[in-house]
């Protein structure tokens, strides 16, 4: 996936402006993918450039709206059903539990419980999310409601684990 993707599927739900981008990466998108502001207006200025968007309306102090265009709409079809799954996971988190054995035993095993303390607290904010959340079924609430799931599991999962690494590490090291 890639920036270019989110903020297309982000435009054909409706169009939107790169402060309102902005909000939706920070309320539901950071959790699957991440982005500053930089990177959004940046993004918007490349599709726009390359016919993918287009402006569908300016308001006070010159905030533009984007919309998808019909070839924005051909270059997010051909995405989502082309070949593969990008399976490549990168943690900065795990990467560090590699390197854990070059700190004493009770500063690893005291950053693995901070980890599953951040989980347990990523999974609560995510269930309140999907608690507080008016559900009407229509297709795009639906697809969202299982990547919020997802991210509610792997919470659970990565916090679990690392309760029980934390353990582990104190027995083994």
């Amino acid at each position: 996936m890639s920036l270019r993707h989110a903020v297309l599927g982000l435009l054909a739900e409706a169009p939107r402006s790169g402060y309102d981008l902005i909000k939706e990466f920070e309320s539901s998108l950071a959790f699957v993918w991440p982005a500053k502001p930089s990177q959004v207006y940046g993004e918007l200025t490349k599709l726009n450039e390359m016919g993918l968007i287009e402006i569908t309306g300016t308001g006070a102090r010159n905030r533009r709206e984007y919309g998808i265009t019909d070839a924005g709409r051909a270059e997010l079809k051909e995405w989502l059903s082309g070949p593969g799954i990008d399976s490549a996971y990168r943690s900065a988190a795990l990467l560090r539990v590699f390197f854990l054995w070059m700190l004493p035993r009770e500063e690893g095993a005291a950053y693995l419980k901070e980890f599953a303390r951040r989980n347990q607290e990523r999974r609560a904010g995510l269930e309140r999310v999907r608690d507080e959340a008016k559900w009407v079924g229509d297709p795009v609430q639906v697809c969202q409601w299982l990547a919020l799931e997802f991210g509610i599991r792997g919470s659970q999962s990565a916090g679990e684990w690392a309760d029980w690494a934390a353990e582990a590490l104190n027995e083994h090291l």
